[in-house]
């Protein structure tokens, strides 16, 4: 594959765009730069007020992770009108600065995003360049990636295929549960992991028999970790596989069609049953990188559920903007998607 060249803002955009998969609202982007080639990229929502200097140590410190960056490229994506001579997030910017140069890097560019136009952020806003987001459409870099099949989802929202809801499946699940709770530990453990690594290593979507039978091994939570833990197929201790801090590297394309197949379950399972696979899509997610995907997930089983543990756990350590630790290494991360820190 050959390689892409970013000349003008539009072109940046383009491949914030493209990377992320979807258009940044009310952001911070940010993009490692070593030797003028890109690495990294990282998308964060905008601050609260008056927590923009830990907010900079904490963006600075996921860029930190890339150790052979050289400077950082970023772009401030909002609404918010000029206040003044004041830029919008100016203190957030003004604090990254000093972060990042506590590290040694430096910002080499910024761009402040609005509704309809993109300009440089040191830019004077009386005579600086303005460029209408459209000219995106018409970029070089859009054009390439449209071309090799990428797009840019208006907004990051999830959307689900229908859901059976409360429908046949509920007795049938609740009756192949009650057999599993008959079974000691380890025999039930060893059914359902079997029947999981079936599922991971066919080409087809369960029978319904099989859908049920996950469905309910779902509701068990020991095994539900476990089954959690299965996906990524690295061989190393529970904690650090669903944390996303392993020695060995996940098989994404495994993760991928786990993920339909957790999806497939969902629409099969009434919504008192479907907290746990919407949990396990979350984390999914956010292996990925997709923070604030990995959010919604986790609201819609806690919808399911409100009082659903893993779920509330989850989201509350996700909302502290911990990102996974595979999407903060090249070598590691998921596809060119860039992380998220929702």
């Amino acid at each position: 594959m050959e390689p892409l060249t970013i000349k003008t803002p539009a072109d940046v955009l383009s491949f914030i765009g493209h990377t992320l998969g979807f258009w940044p609202r009310e952001s911070l982007v940010c993009i490692t730069i070593t030797d003028n080639h890109v690495g990294p990229t990282l998308r964060v929502d905008l601050p609260k007020p008056h927590t923009e200097i830990s907010y900079a140590k904490m963006v600075a410190g996921y860029l930190g992770h890339d150790s052979s960056a050289e400077g950082v490229l970023f772009a401030v994506y909002t609404s918010e009108p000029m206040s003044g001579d004041q830029k919008p997030q100016a203190t957030t910017i003004a604090a990254l600065t000093g972060a990042l140069a506590e590290r040694g890097l430096t910002i080499r560019e910024g761009l402040l995003v609005g509704d309809q136009t993109v300009s440089q952020y040191d830019g004077d806003p009386d005579t600086g360049v303005k460029l209408p987001l459209s000219a995106t459409q018409s970029s070089q870099i859009n054009a390439e990636f449209v071309y090799r099949g990428s797009t840019i989802e208006p907004t990051n929202r999830i959307t689900l295929p229908a859901s059976t809801k409360d429908s046949v499946t509920l007795d049938a699940v609740e009756s192949r549960v009650a057999a599993i709770r008959c079974l000691n530990h380890r025999d039930a453990m060893e059914q359902a992991r079997t029947l999981w690594a079936e599922m991971l290593n066919a080409k087809a979507y369960p029978d319904d028999e099989q859908t049920i039978s996950l469905i309910a091994n779902l509701q068990l939570p020991a095994i539900r970790d476990q089954l959690m833990a299965d996906i990524p197929g690295i061989d190393e201790p529970m904690d650090r596989v669903l944390l996303a801090q392993t020695h060995g590297k996940p098989q994404w394309s495994r993760i991928e069609w786990a993920e339909q197949l957790l999806v497939h379950a969902y629409t099969h399972s009434a919504t008192i049953h479907s907290a746990p696979a919407l949990t396990a899509i979350a984390f999914i997610n956010w292996w990925e990188g997709r923070g604030s995907k990995a959010h919604q997930f986790l609201e819609l089983a806690l919808d399911a559920d409100p009082n659903y543990r893993l779920a509330r756990l989850s989201d509350q350590m996700i909302g502290t903007g911990i990102v996974a630790g595979w999407s903060m290494d090249k070598s590691t991360a998921y596809r060119d998607r860039g992380p998220e820190a929702s």
